[in-house]
């Protein structure tokens, strides 16, 4: 037998409830949550689920990553990690001082390429490159701008914020994300781009859902939708309000509003329809694969698991897909088997999702919820299982 992670979720849960003096039944009355769902999440029984996440941080009034335990410092350190935080940090606070004298900055079109290369980098699972060429090319590309003062320029800065929004978000540093997304609004703004200032609303309300904020994503995406009508019907424009569609389904998955997810899911099917797949436009993934790997996702939300494995049954990702992406629906996926029992087929997945893009799977929350739970399944599972909690940090180890 397995010991539990010595600090998974559920221990988190009860601590923070204590330190608010708060019963299991006065939580799980304030997060709408069944009392035994509680419970048994406390005591590793359960793992923990988005959905209850969430509604406990709400109702202890906390961040999700507060309760998730995010960011994982001490695995952020052991690879290095760490120490390029503050140089985006101190990148993105020099966004209105002008040009910096003491930066030669490159061509436009050379910044504009390093740009894409960046964006690409990230969906390919190299977050630690990534991470250590984007400031210095955010201070770079802000010289470039404030001298130009071109659309291309703002709107090639804009990309290199959005990559550290990127890198922000996939370790846990949730505050600078949301602090590359108004940089990246600033940026967009000055480059008259409608179709990114709808793509910033969505990104921008992905950040409410892992905050457990629905109401304010669906607002969020409405306000999208409502900036990209200013833009010209290009296909641009199109790929961009579908993927508005599938970030609305997932908000609206788990905020168990089943009738809204099926509606923006069959919303992005149609517009999918005469996309087809457009993987590269913004780095999106849109097109019918995608809509179908966001099905999978939603029906996981709704806490339909049997339908979402199913539905993941034939389900073959294409060659060119981001391992971002890829990796991401494995961890979706592996949650929903361990949910339904599948505990082989669930941790076959998490070791697709390492396999795929290592430095995402170690940092996304998912795949250490998964973990736990396989753990507090209390069954025979291989060598390799306890290895895999070993490359997940030192409280994931076995005791």
């Amino acid at each position: 037998m397995h010991a539990l992670p010595e600090d998974h979720t559920g221990v988190r849960i009860a601590r923070l409830r204590r330190e608010r003096h708060l019963t299991q039944k006065a939580l799980s009355e304030l997060a709408n949550i069944p009392y035994s769902t509680l419970t048994k999440t406390e005591q590793g029984v359960l793992p923990a689920t988005p959905h209850v996440i969430a509604a406990c941080a709400r109702a202890m009034r906390v961040d999700v990553a507060t309760v998730v335990g995010q960011p994982y410092e001490s695995e952020l350190r052991a690879d290095e990690l760490d120490v390029l935080i503050r140089p985006i940090r101190e990148a993105l606070d020099v966004y209105d001082l002008g040009s910096d004298p003491d930066i030669q900055a490159r061509e436009p079109e050379t910044l504009r390429i390093e740009a894409e290369k960046l964006c690409a980098a990230v969906r390919a699972g190299e977050i630690k490159s990534a991470a250590s060429n984007v400031a210095g090319l955010i201070e770079e590309a802000t010289t470039a701008a404030h001298i130009a003062d071109t659309h291309e320029g703002w709107l090639t800065l804009a990309s290199f914020y959005r990559t550290a929004y990127d890198v922000a978000a996939k370790l846990g540093y949730q505050d600078l994300a949301q602090l590359s997304l108004a940089r990246l609004d600033w940026a967009a703004q000055r480059g008259s781009n409608a179709v990114l200032g709808g793509m910033y609303q969505y990104l921008r309300a992905l950040t409410y859902l892992r905050e457990g904020k629905y109401r304010t994503g669906r607002r969020l995406v409405t306000l999208g939708m409502g900036t990209l009508e200013q833009a010209e019907a290009t296909h641009e424009r199109r790929v961009v309000m579908g993927q508005l569609h599938l970030g609305a389904a997932v908000i609206a998955g788990r905020a168990h509003d089943g009738d809204d997810a099926h509606g923006h899911l069959d919303a992005a099917k149609r517009i999918a329809a005469e996309t087809g797949e457009s993987v590269k436009v913004h780095w999106l993934a849109f097109g019918p694969t995608n809509v179908k790997v966001h099905r999978v996702s939603v029906l996981a939300e709704l806490d339909q698991y049997g339908e979402a494995v199913e539905g993941a049954t034939g389900l073959t990702i294409p060659k060119d897909w981001p391992k971002s992406r890829t990796s991401h629906h494995y961890a979706e996926l592996a949650r929903a088997q361990m949910w339904t029992g599948k505990l082989d087929d669930a941790f076959s997945n998490l070791l697709r999702a390492r396999r795929t893009n290592p430095q995402q799977a170690k940092y996304h929350p998912t795949v250490r919820e998964t973990y736990a739970g396989l753990e507090a399944a209390h069954r025979r599972l291989p060598e390799s299982f306890l290895s895999y909690g070993s490359w997940l940090g030192t409280s994931y180890s076995a005791r």
